[in-house]
């Protein structure tokens, strides 16, 4: 009975994660009205709650442990937390990111509880803690205007909390990548990245000339080689991108661009002759058969698991992912594929590439240069750790021992990437908020000032209505304006109200457009003159 269970499941779990990669990438691509992206993202919840839950029953079947269940329940009330903040209280936010963050989270905690429950467990009590703090964070985004002014608070942070785990931090293969604080376990690149991202940010902002480039490069650097010295290369690789895409931005000078992956290149050939541990990287990742009982063994096992489980995987207890070194966290990418399939797994990169043209889209849209650069520099990192970690599980390139963003087991890692997806919204809010034009609907029964958007449904009837009552008004002005005095005064004409055309929409849409991006370059001129007073 358990088999046939986990033979049905693993085809519908394929079948459901599929229709949910692909409406995600319908909502991402192609415009719809409210009422059908609506649709869409009953469908895409639908697809995720069933495919955890088949998830769960299949490890029941196999461990029949009631605490399964339990945790079962917790993960489903949290992600329920998680839509409710974001559609009562952020009515504004980004539903598709808030779905891949949840989409995202409920597939590691299914293979976590499959791997190990106390991982499962840990895991889940510190996505509870991620969300419960950054609840307020994107409402912070939105009014807190001081946190573009601690430009080197946050340099100095980052590099004084660098140094400590160089000086203190424990080795973890190889690398000092962590310490212990009363019992609980850091791993304070994940949380300096953050830092890193604003301290950038706040840099470019303010300045791209090249003296300040200097400056801010040479604090960057600082970031950088600390993480090198520490032997965390992963972390280094991240940051290094992470600037580099962001100067290259701010300044939009291609010579950043390609000096900045030149010096990286020879940097990374310098440190793979220095670092006895990247040299075994390196070899395993050239030849992992050669030397399969020793550097090679972890990269063979993951070669093996994914061929194993080939399209549609073997299903649930069915593979042998404790096989391969660290299966919860650096490779968990491997495990998955075994016992889901080539095609979930896939559906994975899908998903993690969707959150990353989200994030980069919400960059190029917002016109303040301070977050455009914010959500860029998390969009740079996130899609660069993602590929560092699927790349280095499938032998594209030697693995760098960082995590896959919400699936794999870390619990610094997801608190700090549920903490990034929280800035994204409120920076998200903060777009939609500048371009919400505001007019009075006389439709309602007292007269209410609403938003309306551009091709957003409903918004031409409220302008209709708005555009005649004006007309209304024009004329009564006009009539008061000319009245007739006298018996024999000719008498004005009525007309009737005429329609409002196509045209007159679109040229109230330009006007309402053109007034709204003055008063940006108005404000954001007010506040470089204000700051550049003070």
């Amino acid at each position: 009975m358990v088999h046939i269970l986990t033979e049905l499941s693993k085809y519908l779990v394929i079948i459901l994660f599929a229709v949910y990669t692909l409406s995600s990438f319908t909502v991402l691509f192609r415009k719809s009205d409210p009422d059908r992206e609506n649709r869409i993202f009953l469908r895409q919840s639908v697809c995720m709650y069933a495919l955890h839950f088949l998830c769960h029953l299949v490890i029941f079947a196999v461990e029949q442990k009631w605490s399964i269940w339990a945790l079962y329940l917790g993960e489903v009330g949290l992600t329920l937390v998680i839509f409710l903040i974001y559609r009562i209280i952020y009515k504004n936010a980004d539903r598709l990111i808030v779905h891949h963050m949840c989409m995202l989270m409920l597939i590691g905690f299914s293979e976590l509880t499959r791997l190990d429950f106390d991982a499962a467990l840990h895991q889940f009590e510190v996505a509870i803690l991620a969300v419960a703090i950054t609840a307020f964070v994107p409402r912070i985004v939105v009014h807190a205007h001081f946190i573009r002014k601690l430009t080197w608070v946050y340099g100095v942070i980052g590099i004084l909390a660098l140094g400590a785990v160089l000086v203190l931090g424990s080795v973890t293969y190889g690398a000092k990548i962590s310490f212990t604080v009363a019992g609980i376990t850091l791993q304070p690149s994940e949380l300096i990245k953050i830092i890193f991202v604003f301290f950038v940010a706040c840099r470019l902002y303010r300045s791209t000339a090249f003296k300040d480039i200097v400056i801010t490069t040479i604090a960057a650097a600082l970031h950088v080689i600390i993480l090198v010295l520490s032997s965390d290369l992963g972390a280094a690789l991240i940051f290094f991108v992470t600037y580099i895409c962001m100067l290259f931005v701010a300044t939009r000078a291609p010579v950043y661009l390609i000096g900045g992956f030149g010096v990286g290149a020879v940097a990374a050939l310098g440190a793979s002759k220095v670092f006895n541990h990247v040299k075994v990287r390196i070899a395993a990742w050239k030849d992992p058969f050669a030397n399969i009982e020793g550097g090679g063994y972890q990269v063979a096992q993951a070669m093996f698991a994914i061929g194993t489980g080939g399209w549609f995987g073997l299903g649930l207890y069915q593979g042998m992912p404790e096989t391969i070194p660290v299966e919860t966290s650096d490779f968990v990418f491997a495990a998955i594929a075994e016992e889901f399939g080539g095609i979930f797994a896939i559906c994975i990169i899908l998903v993690c590439l969707s959150c990353f043209i989200m994030l980069t889209r919400v960059a190029r849209q917002i016109h303040d240069t301070f977050y455009q650069m914010i959500a860029l520099g998390f969009g740079v990192a996130y899609g660069t750790q993602v590929f560092l970690n699927i790349g280095g599980v499938i032998k594209f390139i030697p693995s760098t021992g960082v995590t896959l963003p919400f699936i794999s087991y870390g619990g610094t890692s997801i608190f700090c990437t549920v903490v990034i997806f929280a800035i994204i919204q409120g920076i998200y809010i903060l777009r939609h908020n500048e371009n919400e034009i505001y007019v009075e609907d006389f439709d309602l029964e007292q007269d209410e000032v609403v938003p309306v958007k551009r091709n957003e449904g409903g918004a031409e009837e409220v302008l209709k209505r708005h555009m005649q009552q004006q007309n209304k008004d024009r004329a009564r002005t006009t009539k008061q304006t000319t009245k007739p005095s006298g018996r024999g005064a000719e008498q004005p004409k009525r007309t009737r109200q005429r329609q409002i055309t196509q045209e007159e929409i679109e040229g109230f849409w330009d006007e309402e457009e053109d007034r709204v991006q003055k008063n940006r370059r108005r404000n954001r001129r007010s506040q470089t003159e204000y700051e550049e007073k003070w």
